[in-house]
């Protein structure tokens, strides 16, 4: 079953005198369950096309259509209500809050839903036991490794039960063991709670654990090929 859905994606950037298009008239089916890994060069668009899929930017033409709902088509308040309840963003440098615990970083997003605190309470300390990082819960970013910071990241991306996860070189700034721990991570979210993930990376090692992975330049896709996904815990 098709989840999202792209025709003639498009978004273009006015530099100067200059028309950027780092997304140029892309089409693109994502099943629900996917485990998508986007490669390419810089400036090919993977970044761009996450942030359309996520709702943090608007395409300039063409219809990005996820779950029956054209984000094209939503205002800016829309867009912002439409990803709090639909997708989850890993980052690459985790963007966690530096004043606040893990906790708290993970209770964020559930700040803008009508939930008790006792039920937010309970919902964090869940996903921070998921992700393997309960024990750290008090702890602030400053306390914790570059894989631990991740794994909270991860945390606060799932914490209200999104359909969809993007990650944005999510092992990038991680050593290997670290990296390794984090992509077995997202690889269960995957098999385990059927979430569909689309993660750009550099590393061909990365895209083992992927379902599939995609080439873009210059904005559109000029390559695909299938992998197997790596065993959890290899």
């Amino acid at each position: 079953m098709t989840l999202i859905q792209c025709r003639e994606l498009t978004r273009e950037y006015r530099k100067g005198d200059n028309i950027i298009r780092p997304l140029d008239g892309l089409d693109l089916d994502v099943p629900r369950g996917d485990f998508l890994a986007l490669m390419g060069p810089s400036g090919s668009g993977k970044t761009t096309l996450l942030n359309l899929i996520a709702g943090i930017d608007s395409p300039t033409a063409g219809s990005l259509v996820i779950e029956g709902t054209d984000l094209a088509t939503l205002s800016r308040n829309k867009l912002a209500a439409w990803r709090s309840e639909h997708v989850g963003y890993v980052f690459q440098l985790y963007n966690l809050v530096p004043v606040l615990t893990a906790y708290e970083n993970v209770e964020l997003p559930l700040l803008l839903h009508p939930m008790t605190r006792r039920k937010r309470g309970t919902r964090v300390l869940e996903v921070l036991e998921r992700v393997g990082i309960a024990d750290r819960h008090d702890h602030y970013p400053r306390q914790l490794s570059g894989g631990q910071e991740q794994r909270v990241a991860i945390a606060r991306a799932i914490v209200t039960d999104p359909a969809i996860l993007v990650a944005d070189e999510p092992t990038g700034d991680l050593d290997k063991p670290s990296a390794q721990g984090v992509m077995t991570l997202l690889q269960e979210l995957n098999q385990e709670l059927n979430k569909t993930i689309i993660m750009v990376t550099h590393d061909p090692k990365t895209t083992d654990w992927a379902t599939r992975t995609l080439h873009l330049d210059k904005g559109r896709l000029v390559e695909s090929g299938l992998a197997q996904p790596a065993e959890v815990g290899v």
